[in-house]
């Protein structure tokens, strides 16, 4: 200790108050165990940090620098991942046109506030899954309980948001795409073929049938891994990063009527680029690839449904609807695609004759809010009560138990949000697997970095130059 120079001492100093600010900010005391290790790397050096650098041998001494390097990026990255930023690339449709598939976003965890990791050890720059090698890039012990630091602000009203998929907790690796929950029940319902008149029964017998379903299917899943691929769990900070935006708060009666969201009775403002499905049908001839261009409709999304005439599904915005409207010598009739009378909407296990444009009313849970639950809510609530809450639920005959206790109330320890894609015809959201809980935030995109038109080649406007460094509206 004698041999330290000021230098040394004046570095330790710095680094240990910086080190103590952000254990005061991520409020984890148990991080002083650090503090002698830093203190010995610049002080009393008891530990051979760098004792690579005094070697004979060169080739010691270069693979250890690179090692060195390596792992000091690996941590800083690590860091950087969980606390301050993340890469997030749009992979789907959902939210066009506000983000367009292939934009690669800078997501903000300060503005939300960084979650501490359920699950500390990870590898940094992977979701669940280790490239190549396919095999889980995460450790499951030790698994930290739910804690969000303090950060610039909230989620608001139409908010773009990245969240961990509330329906991931249970995977069928094969079927990544769609949520267990929802295969689960459609297997189950081609098991039992016969149709059900619902109507003609009550909540009990309903749900009744549908516990059948989802028992049948969920089992033909797990028996079929060759088919569905083998049944894994992941924790909430390891499940599929989405992107939508944020169209309804804790507290707010939600309900869709012909399309248009309303809260609280009120409609609320449409993104600008908002888009629904179309059938378009022309006057003869086909759409030409010039067009679809120009209109920003990409190849994923042109469906040709009819010829003579030919009659397209496309997603629209009304300024794309007004263009395509007013093209005479081309289009015929656009007319809405109505929504699928037969679709299974959140929650699955409830019957309802809810669509994708037609849902609801339906409340939104509020940290510290209490409801009295019913034959008719409890199917809404019992996976936030059960699933993100993590309380025992049960039901006996007509009476409910939570942790072992008959109750017919409940008070809800965070708070909820409805999430939905701009793309309204075309997003896989709340609608259809319900709430994102609080502890499923993960941030706000801020800014497009990189933008690539996957339709496109590299001489051929493959990058989307206009977008490249833009803020997310």
């Amino acid at each position: 200790m004698r041999k330290a120079t000021r230098s040394q001492w004046t570095k330790f100093i710095v680094y240990t108050l910086l080190y103590i600010a952000f254990l005061v900010w991520v409020k984890s005391w148990w991080g002083v165990i650090i503090i002698p290790f830093i203190f010995d790397a610049y002080i009393s050096k008891l530990i051979p940090w760098t004792f690579w650098r005094s070697s004979k041998n060169s080739a010691v001494r270069s693979v250890m620098s690179w090692v060195d390097a390596i792992v000091f990026a690996l941590v800083a990255v690590y860091f950087l991942n969980i606390y301050v930023l993340q890469n997030y690339q749009i992979p789907s449709s959902s939210l066009e046109k506000s983000l367009l598939v292939g934009d690669f976003l800078c997501v903000s965890k300060l503005s939300y506030g960084p979650r501490v990791p359920n699950t500390p050890l990870s590898m940094p720059l992977t979701q669940h899954t280790l490239p190549i090698l396919n095999t889980k890039s995460y450790i499951e012990w030790p698994q930290w309980s739910y804690k969000r630091v303090a950060g610039l602000g909230k989620v608001k009203l139409n908010d773009i948001v990245v969240f961990n998929f509330p329906a991931g907790d249970t995977v069928a690796l094969n079927h990544q795409a769609e949520d267990f929950y929802s295969i689960a029940y459609r297997e189950g319902r081609n098991i039992y073929s016969k149709s059900v008149n619902m109507d003609s029964l009550s909540r009990t017998q309903q749900r009744e049938i549908y516990d059948l379903y989802y028992a049948a299917g969920s089992k033909l899943i797990r028996s079929n891994p060759a088919v569905f691929g083998k049944v894994i769990t992941r924790p909430v900070d390891r499940r599929e990063n989405y992107v939508k935006r944020c169209v309804g708060m804790p507290g707010d009666t939600l309900q869709i009527i012909k399309t248009q969201v309303y809260l609280n009775g009120s409609p609320i403002e449409n993104p600008v680029n908002m888009q629904h499905n179309y059938f378009v049908e022309t006057t003869g001839p086909y759409i030409a690839e010039s067009i679809f261009r120009e209109l920003g409709i990409s190849k994923e999304d042109q469906f040709l449904i009819r010829n003579n005439p030919p009659v397209y599904d496309l997603p629209l915005t009304q300024k794309m609807y007004d263009a395509l409207a007013g093209n005479k010598k081309l289009v015929s009739h656009i007319q809405l695609e109505t929504a699928d009378s037969q679709e299974k909407t959140y929650p699955p296990n409830l019957y309802t004759k809810w669509t994708r444009d037609n849902y609801g009313p339906i409340w939104i849970p509020r940290k510290g809010a209490t409801i009295t639950l019913t034959s008719d809510n409890l199917p809404i609530y019992e996976r936030c009560i059960r699933a993100y809450e993590g309380n025992r639920l049960e039901l006996r005959g007509e009476d409910i138990y939570i942790n072992g206790e008959k109750t017919n109330q409940y008070t809800f320890k965070m708070d909820y949000y409805w999430m939905m894609g701009d793309n309204r015809h075309k997003s896989a959201d709340s609608r259809y697997w319900g709430f994102v809980p609080e502890d499923h935030v993960v941030g706000k995109p801020v800014l497009i970095w990189l933008s690539l038109d996957k339709d496109r080649g590299w001489f051929d406007g493959k990058i989307r130059w206009n977008r490249l460094f833009r803020g997310v509206e």
